[in-house]
């Protein structure tokens, strides 16, 4: 198997996608935070004392996934088409879905992971002051869509 971000000589390089069609192209990622009953609730409640949690991370992980190639080493930046972060609040804690889509030349998994990051980060930060202890984990790509290596 070879690196694509890595050249002949060991390098680390940007993938030339000059000569790779235009195709649709759609990345879904998660991530979950746990946290204790008390901060769900709140944000379930929109009870937080910093605002509306999930309104913010929604945001904050739309304005993430525009950002992916100033925030990650080597990815192109990319014509974003849509950008949606779908936010599961329960008892335990809020589940965070981030779907972006493009129409390009290199796919848009970074960009639904970044997105699902930094909304999860968001909640994070929005909820500290109730619980300290809260868990970001389970953050992985669900799926993706279009390009040569196909779905």
């Amino acid at each position: 198997m070879t690196l694509t971000h890595i050249d002949a000589t060991g390098a680390a390089h940007m993938v030339d996608i000059a000569g790779k069609p235009v195709t649709a192209r759609e990345a879904v990622a998660t991530g979950r935070i746990t946290m204790s009953a008390e901060a769900a609730a709140a944000i379930r409640q929109g009870a937080a004392k910093k605002g509306d949690v999930l309104a913010t991370a929604r945001i904050a992980g739309i304005m993430a996934a525009k950002k992916t190639a100033e925030l990650i080493p080597l990815c192109h930046p990319l014509p974003l088409t849509r950008v949606a972060i779908d936010l599961a609040p329960d008892e335990t804690g809020v589940t965070v879905t981030a779907t972006a889509a493009t129409e390009g030349k290199t796919g848009v998994e970074m960009e639904a992971l970044t997105a699902a990051s930094v909304a999860l980060l968001a909640v994070y930060d929005m909820a500290k002051a109730i619980d300290k202890a809260m868990v970001i984990d389970g953050v992985r790509l669900l799926s993706k869509t279009g390009g040569k290596s196909g779905d």
